[in-house]
């Protein structure tokens, strides 16, 4: 390439194979160079979509055991501190009032298909499973024993139906047991008030 002229627009000399002369403006052959850089950024950006994890992808089975290990590590920790899964997640709504029911489900055909899942589908080393008995434990009331409602937890419709039957299932086997306070009365102050009336 031989430059013709100095300035914005100078003229350049290109010689293609076939021994012909071409002129060329710079601003056209910048233009050039970009486009072939952006098809040449967009395959590599392409290529390093395919080999990066998904954000969204649930196909991915993690076991129990991991997330038992994962409710006692230092990431758990810091994401969750010592609250509850379900204690900071606000659900998004139309409108002022949130809707009676939460959505049916957050996982569609493999994917995240919301961008406010629920507490358990957004974590995917969340597992409900009957073994894990430290994350039931969470949904579970400590006053009745009874597993809280999903209008509390914000936990989608399915989610909170694999809750409900891991529970159970926890409670057949024994791995979570709840027993009714006992309370102990005085009978003597109901009692000695009515004879007292009656005298």
């Amino acid at each position: 390439m031989l430059p013709l002229a100095r300035g914005i627009y100078s003229n350049l000399l290109q010689i293609t194979r076939n021994g012909r002369v071409a002129i060329h403006t710079a601003s056209a052959l910048r233009c050039k160079a970009a486009t072939e850089e952006s098809s040449v950024n967009e395959e590599e950006k392409e290529a390093e979509a395919d080999s990066a994890p998904d954000g969204k992808d649930r196909t991915k089975v993690i076991p129990v055991e991991t997330s038992i290990r994962y409710l006692k590590s230092d990431a758990y920790k810091t994401t969750y501190g010592e609250e509850h899964v379900w204690t900071q997640y606000r659900r998004n709504h139309k409108g002022m009032y949130a809707p009676r029911k939460t959505r049916k489900q957050c996982i569609r055909q493999g994917k995240i298909s919301t961008g406010n899942p629920c507490p358990i589908c957004r974590d995917e080393y969340l597992v409900l499973d009957y073994r894990n008995t430290e994350l039931l434990q969470q949904f579970i009331s400590p006053y009745s024993g009874q597993v809280l409602s999903y209008s509390k937890t914000g936990l989608c419709q399915k989610s909170h139906l694999r809750l409900t039957v891991a529970v159970e299932q926890a409670r057949d086997c024994g791995l979570i047991t709840y027993d009714v306070p006992f309370r102990e009365y005085d009978y003597a102050e109901y009692y000695g008030k009515k004879e007292e009336q009656k005298k």
